[in-house]
């Protein structure tokens, strides 16, 4: 989480990448043609654009806001069968984990639409939204303080 909250300050794609669901295990989850694609052009790319609107979301002040934690409701994690979500192998998804941080003193807070188990690593897979009908970038839920997480389903 280090990583993506690197990544959100920083506006950087780059840095932001190694909190991000790897393309090798993308390839042995999903059975859909062209994965390797859409992986690169689908799920990195809405995931830069989400990066990018967390960013704006701290505004000028990105650089001194601090993250305090990521909070993450563990009831909310479900096994997603082999078959489901066009996947050959089932995994473990975690939706509306919650990060929280600190800007200007006030606790703010926004989600993490989607998370995956890989090999005993959570890694995000969905920030800002899991579908979405424009090519724009998506902060979920921005709330003051905490927040609150809801579940979702998948897919």
């Amino acid at each position: 989480m280090t990583s993506l909250w690197a990544g959100i300050v920083h506006d950087s794609l780059t840095s932001a990448l190694a909190a991000f669901f790897p393309k090798g295990a993308y390839l042995q989850l999903k059975a859909i043609n062209s994965a390797g694609s859409d992986w690169t052009d689908r799920l990195v790319h809405d995931y830069s654009l989400d990066i990018a609107a967390a960013h704006e979301l701290l505004g000028r002040a990105a650089s001194h806001a601090r993250l305090i934690a990521v909070n993450v409701p563990s009831s909310y994690g479900h096994w997603i069968e082999p078959g489901v979500c066009y996947n050959i192998i089932g995994y473990y998804e975690m939706p509306n984990a919650r990060v929280i941080y600190r800007e200007d003193g006030q606790v703010r807070s926004f989600g993490i639409a989607s998370m995956i188990s890989w090999r005993g690593v959570w890694y995000v897979v969905h920030l800002g939204a899991i579908l979405r009908s424009t090519d724009s970038g998506e902060v979920d839920e921005p709330a003051s303080g905490p927040g609150a997480s809801a579940y979702s389903g998948t897919c």
